[in-house]
C-alpha cells in the first residue's frame, strides 16, 4: 500500500498544515475539500476577527514550504477571517496545487472490501474514501491511511438545553441562526436573543449593542444557561492573550451600562409563534417574549456519519478522540493546562486512521490553532515513519487567566479558580464557541 496517498480530508487550517507535513517529509497527500476553495468554513465566519496574534496562526511546516514562493509570514497583528484565509491559507493551499481536489464531499471511509463487522485481513487493506462531486458524481479514492481534519463546522448544537432542538425549534427556523451575524442592520428597532457562553456569542452580542446603540427601540436579551455570567467575561489581567480578554471586558461593558439585558440559568425548552414574535419558554417555566430573531451560539459537535464502518474510540460524553478525552473534559478542567496531543495519544483502533483538529475535541470547546499545528505534526512524522519525532511535545501554550469547567453549572454565584488557567473556553484560532 505504500504508494497509495495519505488522504486528508478538509483544506483548513489543520488540514493544509498537515499536507505541509506530509509534502515536506515526501509523503504522497491527497486533500479532499468539500468548499469551492481553502477553508471553507473559515471564509463563513470572514467578517469576525481573531483574538489570536498571526504568530499563533500559522504552522511552521507551512511556513517553510511558502517562503520559496517570497510570502512572508505576517509577524503581528490579529487577522479577520477572512484575512486568515486570503493572507495564509490561499497562498498555502496554491502551492499544494493539483494535491487539493476541491468541491468533493467524502460520504464514507471504510477498508476495502471489508465492512465494520469483518477482522479477517482487515489492516492489510487499504482505506476506501467514498466520495461525490458537485455534479453528483461518485467515485472511491484508495489511501494508504486516512486523517479526518474535517471539522465541526456544519453541525451547530441547538438552541434546546438538553441537547435537541426545542420544542418549535424547527418550526421556528426562519428566524433563528446558529452563525455569527455580519450585518445586523435590518434587525434595528427589533428584539434580538443571543443563547450561549461562548466566544461566538460574545461577538455577536456586542455587534448587536453597537446597533442598539445607534438604533433606539432596539433590544438585546443574552440567555446563559449557567446559572452565573462569572466564567463569560475572559481571563483579565492574566489572560496572555489581550484581545480576547478586551473582548470580555467590552461584554461586561454592555451588561452594566444596560444596553444588553443578561438573563442567567435560562435554559431553553420551547420556541413559541405569535402575532408578536417568538416566546421563549425556559425550563423552569420563565419567558422571553416579543421576540424577533434568535442568535443560537451554543456551540458544535462532530459529525461521525461518514465513519460508520471504520472501528474508532471515541469518549461517550465529548464524542472526542477518547486518547485525548480526560485532557481536555470540561466537566474536570475547569482551571489547568491542556497537554499536547499527538499521534499516540490520537490513535484510533483502525490503524492508519486518525482524527485531528477540532473534530478530535468532539464538544469540548476549548480547541486551539496551535494544539492542532501540533497534532498534524506529530500524525505526519508518524506516518512518515520518524516515531521520534512523533513522540516529541513541541507545543507551548498561552496562559489565558480563564475558569472554566461546569462544576458551577447551577451555582448563581458562580466560581473561579486561583491560578491562571492555559485553557482556552471557546475554540479560540475559529472564534466560535
Amino acid at each position: 500500500m505504500s504508494e497509495l496517498p495519505v488522504v486528508v480530508i478538509g483544506a483548513g487550517p489543520q488540514g493544509l498544515a498537515a499536507a505541509a507535513h506530509l509534502v515536506e517529509r515526501d509523503e504522497n497527500v491527497l486533500v479532499v475539500e468539500r468548499g469551492h476553495g481553502p477553508a471553507a468554513a473559515v471564509s463563513e465566519w470572514g467578517h469576525v476577527r481573531l483574538f489570536s496574534a498571526w504568530p499563533e496562526l500559522t504552522d511552521a511546516a507551512a511556513r517553510r514550504l511558502l517562503e520559496p514562493t517570497g510570502w512572508n509570514a505576517p509577524a503581528s497583528g490579529y487577522p479577520t477571517g477572512a484575512q486568515w484565509v486570503s493572507d495564509y491559507l490561499t497562498p498555502l493551499a496554491d502551492v499544494l496545487g493539483e494535491r487539493i481536489r476541491y468541491a468533493t464531499t467524502v460520504t464514507g471511509v471504510a477498508r476495502q472490501g471489508r465492512d465494520k463487522v469483518v477482522d479477517a485481513g482487515r489492516r492489510s487493506q487499504p482505506f476506501v474514501v467514498h466520495t461525490v462531486d458537485a455534479a453528483g458524481n461518485e467515485s472511491r479514492l484508495l489511501a494508504r491511511a486516512v486523517i479526518d481534519a474535517s471539522g465541526t463546522w456544519g453541525l451547530p448544537n441547538p438552541a434546546g438545553a438538553d441537547g435537541f432542538p426545542a420544542l418549535g425549534e424547527a418550526a421556528a427556523s426562519d428566524l433563528i441562526s446558529y452563525r455569527i451575524p455580519s450585518d445586523v442592520s435590518d434587525l434595528a428597532g427589533s428584539h434580538v436573543v443571543v443563547v450561549g457562553a461562548g466566544h461566538s456569542a460574545t461577538h455577536a452580542v456586542l455587534r448587536l449593542s453597537e446597533l442598539a446603540r445607534r438604533s433606539p427601540g432596539t433590544r438585546v436579551t443574552w440567555l446563559l444557561r449557567r446559572g452565573s455570567a462569572a466564567n463569560v467575561f475572559g481571563g483579565g489581567v492574566g489572560d496572555e492573550l489581550p484581545e480576547r480578554a478586551a473582548l470580555g471586558s467590552r461584554a461586561r461593558k454592555v451588561i452594566d451600562e444596560g444596553i444588553v439585558d443578561l438573563v442567567t440559568g435560562f435554559r431553553v425548552a420551547e420556541f413559541q409563534h405569535g402575532v408578536d414574535g417568538l416566546t421563549l419558554v425556559a425550563e423552569d417555566g420563565r419567558e422571553v417574549t416579543n421576540v424577533g430573531r434568535v442568535f443560537a451560539l451554543t456551540g458544535f459537535r462532530p459529525d461521525t456519519g461518514m465513519l460508520r464502518e471504520l472501528r474508532i474510540d471515541l469518549d461517550p460524553t465529548l464524542e472526542a478522540v477518547a486518547g485525548i478525552a480526560s485532557e481536555i473534559d470540561p466537566n474536570i478542567h475547569s482551571c489547568g493546562s491542556v497537554s499536547a496531543t499527538g499521534a499516540k495519544e490520537l490513535a484510533q483502533p483502525e490503524q492508519g486512521f486518525f482524527i485531528v483538529g477540532v473534530k478530535s475535541y468532539g464538544r469540548a470547546p476549548t480547541f486551539l490553532a496551535l494544539t492542532g499545528f501540533e497534532q498534524v505534526r506529530s500524525v505526519a512524522a508518524h506516518l512518515a515513519g520518524d516515531h521520534e519525532a512523533a513522540a516529541r511535545n513541541e507545543l507551548s501554550l498561552p496562559d489565558t487567566g480563564v475558569c472554566g469547567g461546569s462544576g458551577d453549572f447551577d451555582d448563581n454565584a458562580g466560581s473561579c479558580c486561583a491560578a491562571p488557567a492555559t485553557i482556552q473556553i471557546g475554540a479560540r484560532p475559529v472564534a466560535v464557541g
